[in-house]
């Protein structure tokens, strides 16, 4: 009988059990608040009554925690002994030295981790085109692949347990600071009487930044910001303005004034004549005087 155990049992991990119990797994759950199991177990899932039950239950824990600390904070709850000989695929959302922290532990423990971080929300588990990436013993991650492949396709970092959470946090940081531009245009557009489904073939036309990416990519990886195309005295000239129509709509300025100051300091280190792709050095010069 393929069976796992799923700890965590928020949208995500609801998500998750679900896909498990529809892939004819036999499926044990736990929450700290137990309700959130009823439909689950309705469904066929078994309730484990402690942290320890849902461990010692199946060779393969899947956590889908909000942080390592709750993921502390409920482990510390069984004893060591119940996380030996498991392999724990951590899905929780964390910094990349906490995973390598939580995986030292763990093995001192006798369990295995394997760091991973979810590329789709709740509704995309289980779909053709979802992936999560993947790092940590590659031998843990092959021998429990199929189990791994019910929820999502695998993209492997390597043995660094820190990768994974790299990798979805540089994701995270572009997917909200994106989210939140939207919502900031948004904010401006209704205030000037331009509904959210009016201005929505807008809104997609300028967020599909792939060209931009493209075009980017070679030329950062080269140290090139050559400013042929772009310039930051061009971006501080159109932040102004932004920040103007802005103010003007009695919408808060708070995002685009920081935009600016970033675009503004660009010049002040002498890139104002480069590429917008020079702000680069200018935050890692930021970080290293930090």
């Amino acid at each position: 009988m393929k069976s796992v155990t799923v700890i965590g049992l928020g949208p995500m991990g609801q998500a998750m059990a679900g896909a498990y119990l529809d892939s004819g797994y036999e499926v044990t759950v736990w929450n700290r608040t137990p309700a959130r199991a009823d439909q689950l177990v309705a469904r066929g899932a078994r309730r484990a009554e402690s942290v320890e039950a849902a461990l010692t239950a199946n060779e393969l824990v899947v956590l889908s925690l909000i942080d390592y600390d709750a993921m502390d904070a409920i482990l510390a709850q069984a004893p060591e002994a119940a996380l030996a000989g498991r392999t724990l695929a951590n899905l929780t959302s964390d910094t990349p030295e906490r995973a390598r922290q939580a995986a030292a532990r763990l093995a001192e423990r006798g369990a295995v981790q394997i760091t991973g971080g979810v590329q789709v929300p709740p509704p995309g588990i289980g779909t053709p085109d979802a992936m999560t990436y993947y790092s940590g013993p590659g031998d843990a991650i092959e021998a429990h692949r199929p189990a791994l492949e019910v929820l999502t396709g695998i993209e492997y970092l390597g043995e660094d347990h820190g990768l994974a959470a790299l990798y979805y946090q540089v994701g995270i940081d572009m997917f909200w600071t994106s989210l939140v531009g939207y919502l900031h245009g948004q904010a401006v557009a209704e205030a000037n009487g331009i509904s959210a489904e009016d201005f929505l073939p807008h809104a997609v036309k300028t967020m599909d930044l792939r060209y931009f990416l493209e075009f980017y990519a070679p030329r950062i990886a080269a140290g090139n910001h050559e400013g042929d195309v772009d310039r930051i005295s061009m971006g501080v000239a159109s932040m102004e303005h932004v920040l103007r129509t802005t103010q003007a709509s009695g919408v808060d300025d708070s995002l685009p004034a920081a935009v600016l100051k970033i675009f503004r300091q660009g010049v002040t280190a002498g890139h104002g004549q480069n590429s917008l792709t020079s702000l680069i050095d200018v935050m890692k010069q930021r970080r290293s005087r930090g």
